[in-house]
């Protein structure tokens, strides 16, 4: 399935398991004006931005780097892993399968959602991608419970009320199941004599689990979701759990 003009992933994929990696510091989320970041290189950066609970910037000065030093990683992140570099409870994080320094996630993926992650050591990029205010659109798959009606998926089209606000208009549509979707481990769990069916649903916006509160508003719960793309990146020829750099 060709959803956008998919920018050429040059380099060679890499697959993070068994990876020895290098322990690595807690991110952290600045709160106050000059507060300092942790990334996985175990180094701090300075910034004058602030974010607010939705993990967007609010401050105007945003980090950047050269086009020569900035690196862009695109992740296919499996099921029931973090998206980020440590975690005191032991759970699956991305030092577990990315050893690339300088790098830390813009935007987020909740731990039971798979698909696309791109990082990146730059933070005018990372306030792109994170912020709904440039707009940038994320595409996903999404496998619901039981079949959508035309006149349920145009609510969806049109925006549904949520606890936080209405949700901006959306693209959606009933699609096959993608082409080499893997297995996810563990699999979803099925009831028996109802259908499941997938949609592609692309949004411009990240309201806290957003899609699968969109879903469950119109009563079709979502059994998986996958985020296909960001911009102008996918996962294409990229496999579950491992990464390539552009």
């Amino acid at each position: 399935m060709k959803l956008s003009n998919k920018k050429t992933q040059r380099d060679s994929i890499k697959s993070g398991n068994g990876r020895n990696t290098t322990k690595v510091g807690s991110q952290r989320s600045g709160t106050k004006k000059k507060a300092r970041f942790n990334d996985n290189s175990g180094s701090t950066r300075k910034s004058t931005n602030t974010r607010n609970k939705s993990g967007n910037f609010k401050g105007k000065k945003i980090t950047t780097v050269s086009e020569a030093d900035r690196k862009i990683v695109l992740f296919n992140k499996p099921f029931d892993v973090l998206t980020q570099f440590t975690d005191e409870q032991g759970r699956k994080t991305l030092k577990d399968f990315i050893d690339i320094q300088g790098v830390y996630p813009a935007g987020r993926l909740d731990r039971d959602s798979e698909g696309l992650l791109l990082l990146t050591n730059d933070g005018k990029l990372q306030h792109k991608i994170a912020s709904p205010e440039h707009k940038t659109t994320k595409c996903y798959w999404v496998q619901v419970e039981n079949i959508p009606s035309d006149e349920k998926l145009q609510q969806l089209r049109d925006g549904v009320e949520l606890k936080d606000g209405l949700t901006k208009p959306a693209k959606v549509q009933i699609i096959e199941q993608p082409n080499n979707l893997w297995q996810r481990n563990p699999p979803i769990r099925e009831r028996k004599n109802i259908p499941t069916c997938w949609l592609e649903i692309t949004i411009s916006e990240g309201k806290n689990r957003q899609v699968r509160r969109m879903t469950a508003h119109i009563g079709h719960p979502t059994l998986r979701l996958i985020r296909y793309r960001i911009g102008n990146w996918t996962i294409d020829n990229l496999d579950n759990g491992q990464y390539t750099v552009l």
